[in-house]
């Protein structure tokens, strides 16, 4: 297994487009690492750049110390699993999953061997002789898998592995991409730009937008404590709310004026602000859905119109807007609240942040 460093790397295409800016990361032996952010931030252009893909603009990728910018894909013991499976459809399961150990000149007693061992991992067994035309999305895409666990690579690196496949498909996928990961203990590289599956299969995530890494972090701190807005708004479904205030300082107290609005802030976040010398500035304060309770009197709370009511089985989302500002609340079912009520909204003080409202990052979270 191995290790991999991406040092200062840069991709900068002929058009002069730069497609990823400055990328660091140092990726241990066995981590699972997903590259997460919206279409066009460079993820699965620093993929193709690892896989030997893509050329380097500059900077420097080492796979187990080995500097490989200039060695060919095929020499640098990585195996990777596309959006579209990219199976032979003329060939059986048997087929696709040999193709790349007949190539390598593997004896027939060592193709059968570790297809079969593949097989079984991914629950194949039955299907090695049909063509990929009479299997399901599923199916075919852990023939995908199945032809990268056979080379026994270095490095696993997964494109959208399960962007063509149902909702339903994809959540029980995760579950098998999981396992995998535990029962081969190797290194995998991962990109996604559906924040659900970033959370629940990493173990570090990088976030990216425009090129350039926002935050490479474990799944929770990426939620509780985000560097910047960016990542906040990211990261979480539904999204975090953002609710724009002016600060006011007195003394030890400090509190947040949303449009004629009061909000106290706890004591570690007042001393954060107090410290930044944030006193009449213009600040973003977050608190996440789940986070704003209804409550009939509250000190620290928010007035709004429900525009929306979304029933999500035993819970539900209400939409609604406050000071002209639209949000989200997560609520029971249960909750006798309809489209049209006027609702008033605790914010939890142990859940809130606060941004920067000119340069987006992090001042303080409530949360330690």
């Amino acid at each position: 297994m191995a290790g991999l460093v991406l040092r200062n790397i840069r991709k900068v295409y002929p058009n002069g487009f730069e497609a990823v800016k400055d990328f660091n990361l140092e990726i241990a032996d066995k981590e699972f690492i997903i590259f997460v952010g919206p279409s066009g931030c460079g993820k699965s252009t620093t993929l193709r750049m690892i896989a030997g893909l893509e050329d380097i603009t500059a900077g420097e990728s080492y796979i187990d110390d080995k500097l490989v910018n200039d060695v060919e894909p095929k020499d640098r013991d990585i195996a990777m699993v596309f959006q579209n499976y990219a199976l032979y459809p003329h060939m059986t399961v048997y087929e696709n999953m040999a193709f790349g150990l007949k190539i390598r000149k593997f004896s027939k007693e060592e193709i059968d061997q570790k297809v079969k061992e593949a097989a079984a991992i991914l629950h194949l067994e039955d299907v090695l002789d049909r063509k990929p035309a009479q299997m399901s999305g599923g199916q075919r895409q852990r023939v995908a898998m199945g032809r990268a666990i056979v080379r026994n690579p270095k490095v696993f690196l997964m494109d959208e592995p399960l962007s063509n496949l149902d909702a339903k498909l994809r959540v029980q996928m995760r579950s098998e991409i999981s396992k995998l990961h535990q029962r081969l203990g190797t290194t995998m590289i991962y990109v996604t730009h559906d924040q659900v599956e970033a959370m629940t299969l990493g173990t570090r995530i990088v976030v990216m937008n425009k090129g350039d890494i926002m935050q490479c972090d474990s799944p929770m701190n990426l939620y509780n404590k985000p560097d910047n807005l960016f990542v906040a708004s990211f990261i979480g479904s539904p999204q975090m709310n953002f609710i724009p205030a002016v600060v006011k300082v007195d003394g030890k107290e400090v509190t947040l004026d949303f449009d004629g609005t009061i909000l106290h802030l706890p004591e570690k976040m007042a001393k954060e602000v107090i410290e930044g010398n944030y006193d009449g500035k213009k600040v973003i304060l977050g608190i996440r859905p789940e986070d704003l309770k209804i409550e009939k009197v509250s000190e620290n709370a928010i007035v709004g119109q429900v525009q929306i009511k979304e029933l999500l089985g035993h819970e539900a989302s209400i939409h609604f807007t406050s000071n002209g500002v639209d949000m989200t609340a997560s609520i029971s079912a249960m909750e006798p609240v309809s489209v049209g009520d006027s609702v008033t909204l605790h914010l939890d003080g142990d859940k809130l942040h606060l941004f920067d409202a000119e340069t987006e990052q992090a001042i303080s979270h409530a949360i330690d």
